[in-house]
């Protein structure tokens, strides 16, 4: 397929009018958005439309078409220059056949970035498992607060910044989440293999993505495909908290500028005199058992202190002013659906946060309890992602989920794509945690879901909803269901 595409434009001054299929992608859309402010005309199609990203293309005027369909070329007009296809679109789909008989250019997203906007920046990739979205919206943020005017590109909506997508100019530092999914279905290979990077922060590298990757040492493999890519004259900023980071960095040709922020054997940097509260994290840096700094910030749990030391250690690597950059980390306010606060009605807090895998749910948990100490804690998780809906965590989910004072587990997203006995159970779940301490439910209906929840909470209490997905307006309707009272 890639080899009888049809040639690309040679620049963007080439290209008036951009359709994109799959726009509401969570890196589609800022991508989009850009587009539009560069003056372009834009259009997409989707089928799963919802907020957030559905609103952010409405502000800014992006035509959008659901569901996908060969029409929706029709609709876009006979002018189009581009189509941007995403890594969700399948050979199969309607709209993409239709595109591929059409004649047009077609690419993915990554094939544009490193075509048009790469090849003169400083690329700075935060890469892993965990953390790429807060990690890299805290480094745009604090370059900008820094004065740098950087460019960059996450797959979240920032407090912070006023987009998710920006170029700044042809050259200087360009700041992008680097997503080991694949790049398209024509072309298997994670999507950072066309970031061209400079410097890496590699948060963390574990089992995930099953419906693309066999197993963790397929996984490892695509990290050590970014490694090895690294141009002349970068670092990788590498986390040894997670041991396959090490494992996939030991050839690496680019200095490595090691971080712990649990402890881990042979960190060079790490955070000491730790103190988690209601208001943050408060801790010293120690660079090779010196004290060197000592930073605040406004994010929750131990998770969060790694990313934002990493992201220091970065900031000192490119040489910003030393209180600036303390400013910065300050001052940052995070990305929504991480840990955020979507309201509190009748003393009930509502938590909306993305966290699917069990390592992220824990981890989100645990920051919720150090910063709500003394709150029950209730968590609604919605198995939603291509890996959670198999089995493959079945039994983890059972430690990271231990975290909460009680528990309502969603019956999962759409399985219908996956063998019976691959797919993960949500009464096996409920089972398992109930005999290990943990009051458990379940739910299949929003509807019900959100009745059982209301009814379960108490004033001081805090409700965690973990979902990567839309959850069928879960928090909305449960934020009106506690508004209403019982």
């Amino acid at each position: 397929m890639a080899s009888s595409r049809p040639e690309l434009p040679q620049s963007f001054s080439k290209i008036r009018k951009v359709h994109i299929i799959g726009v509401c992608g969570t890196l589609m859309a800022p991508f989009a958005v850009h587009l539009k402010k560069r003056g372009l005309e834009v259009s997409g199609s989707d089928q799963n439309v919802y907020p957030p990203m559905s609103e952010v293309l409405a502000a800014a005027g992006v035509e959008l078409f659901q569901p996908f369909s060969p029409e929706n070329l029709k609709r876009a007009g006979s002018h189009v220059d581009l189509i941007v296809v995403g890594n969700v679109i399948s050979a199969s789909n309607p709209e993409m056949q239709a595109a591929a008989a059409s004649g047009l250019p077609f690419a993915s997203l990554p094939e544009v970035m490193e075509r048009f906007l790469l090849p003169k920046t400083r690329n700075l990739v935060v890469a892993g498992t965990h953390g790429k979205t807060t990690t890299a919206t805290l480094l745009a943020h604090v370059l900008k607060v820094c004065g740098k005017d950087p460019s960059y590109f996450f797959g979240g909506v920032s407090h912070d910044l006023p987009e998710s997508f920006h170029v700044a100019g042809e050259k200087g530092c360009f700041v992008l989440e680097g997503d080991e999914y694949d790049t398209a279905y024509w072309d298997k290979v994670p999507k950072f293999n066309h970031y061209l990077p400079d410097d890496v922060i590699l948060t963390s590298v574990e089992f995930d993505h099953a419906d693309i990757y066999r197993d963790l040492e397929h996984v490892k493999e695509a990290f050590r495909g970014l490694v090895a890519r690294v141009r002349p004259g970068g670092k990788i900023i590498s986390c040894l908290d997670f041991p396959a980071v090490a494992e996939v960095t030991a050839g690496s040709k680019a200095p490595l500028l090691t971080y712990s922020a649990n402890g881990a054997r042979g960190a060079r940097f790490e955070p000491r005199g730790v103190r988690l509260g209601a208001d943050g994290a408060w801790f010293e840096v120690w660079d090779s058992g010196k004290k060197v700094d000592e930073l605040r910030t406004a994010l929750a749990g131990m998770h969060n202190v790694g990313n934002v030391l990493a992201v220091w250690i970065l900031g000192r690597e490119l040489e910003l002013d030393p209180a600036k950059l303390r400013e910065a980390m300050a001052s940052y306010r995070g990305v929504k659906r991480r840990t955020e606060v979507r309201g509190e009605e009748g003393g009930v807090l509502v938590i909306d946060d993305f966290a699917h895998h069990p390592t992220a749910v824990r981890t989100t948990l645990l920051g919720l309890r150090s910063r709500y100490s003394g709150r029950k804690l209730i968590t609604v998780f919605e198995p939603r992602s291509a890996t959670s809906r198999r089995k493959v965590f079945q039994k983890d989910y059972v430690d990271a989920l231990a975290a909460s004072d009680q528990a309502f587990i969603a019956t999962p997203y759409d399985q219908t794509r996956i063998g019976e006995e691959d797919r993960f159970s949500t009464a096996d779940l409920v089972a398992d945690l109930n005999a290990s301490g943990t009051p458990a439910s379940s739910f299949g209906i929003v509807e019900m879901g959100v009745e059982e929840v209301a009814r379960a909470a108490k004033p001081g209490d805090l409700i965690a909803v973990l979902s990567n997905g839309g959850f069928g307006g879960f928090i909305s309707k449960l934020i009106a269901r506690l508004k209403a009272g019982s």
